[in-house]
């Protein structure tokens, strides 16, 4: 058996492909959303085009 490898020892593949940090960085610069306010915007989206596909039917 080989043996084993000097230096960073403990980090994954991922960590050595920078997904974590990514992923991190991501998270502290993302917009955050409220879920509830989400679902109002697309109740709201949803009841409007269905009121517009009542008054003018394709």
């Amino acid at each position: 058996m080989a043996p084993p490898k000097k230096g960073k020892k403990g980090e994954g593949f991922h960590s050595a492909a920078g997904l974590i940090r990514y992923f991190d960085a991501e998270e502290e610069t993302a917009v955050k959303i409220d879920p509830r306010y989400m679902l109002v915007v697309v109740a709201v989206i949803v009841i409007v085009l269905e009121v517009l596909n009542a008054v003018n039917p394709m």
